[in-house]
């Protein structure tokens, strides 16, 4: 079972924002939570209070739909900022002109699992078995037919 949570029209560029979602994707909650509380950027308040309510849609929704759901299984599966409109303003510039700049506005969108319910068992890690794989084998390429008289110098006229 996925709980989202999904803030809109945040007054921050997307890029901002995903350094901080980088910094919690695959935790578990608790360990996000902690990551939020001492990351030293202004949008970590934001996204801490995003994961919050994610946090309570999953209690929300396990009482209302009678799911045993344990809060400490929860991790970040995915959290992704996307771009939202942007602000178009104009700045001073000498001699009379103006600069036109862009205030960027991003949605930021945060969804939970549970880690070792059936179906989703969570990230995998390096060194997991899952996660190795046969080598792949190199594709054949079929040789290249040559054009009637490429590669053939041209005699130079005199």
């Amino acid at each position: 079972m996925e709980f989202r949570a999904e803030m809109r029209y945040l007054r921050v560029s997307p890029q901002k924002a995903r350094l901080v979602l980088d910094l919690i994707k695959g935790r578990r909650v608790e360990d996000a939570r902690n990551t939020l509380a001492f990351t030293k950027k202004r949008v970590a308040a934001h996204v801490g209070k995003l994961l919050q309510s994610a946090l309570d849609n999953a209690n929300f929704l396990s009482a209302e739909k009678n799911l045993d759901v344990e809060i400490d299984n929860l991790y970040v599966k995915s959290a992704i900022a996307n771009d939202g409109p942007r602000m178009k303003r104009i700045r001073p510039a000498p001699q009379g002109r103006a600069y036109r700049y862009q205030r960027r506005i991003s949605h930021i969108e945060l969804i939970l699992a549970e880690r070792g319910k059936s179906g989703d068992a969570g990230p995998r890690r390096a060194g997991d078995a899952r996660t190795v794989a046969a080598p792949a084998k190199p594709k054949r390429r079929a040789p290249a037919a040559r054009a009637a008289g490429h590669g053939k110098k041209k005699a130079a006229a005199k």
